[in-house]
């Protein structure tokens, strides 16, 4: 039985591996949203407070995300994608 269960060791190298795999998505898909909604508000004159607002929005997608992936496949990844 011993043998089935991972060391503490290498749960919390694999939890702190997704754990910063997940806060790179988070914070890319946030500057991507961020400098997207700067293209788009400076030519429109819009509220740079609708820029934050829709990268917020992007980087709150990225997250849950991330968690589902988790859920769905016991992985260090936050992709959905199999094998990651």
């Amino acid at each position: 039985m011993a043998d089935i269960l991972p060391t503490p060791e290498t749960v919390i190298k694999n939890g702190a591996t997704y754990a910063r795999d997940l806060l790179e998505r988070v914070l890319t898909s946030f500057l991507g949203g961020f400098l997207a909604g700067i293209v788009i508000t400076q030519p429109l004159d819009a509220s740079m407070w609708y820029t934050a607002l829709s990268a917020g929005t992007a980087a709150a997608v990225s997250l849950v995300k991330g968690i589902l992936a988790r859920a769905r496949d016991v992985t260090n990844s936050a992709s959905l994608a199999r094998g990651v």
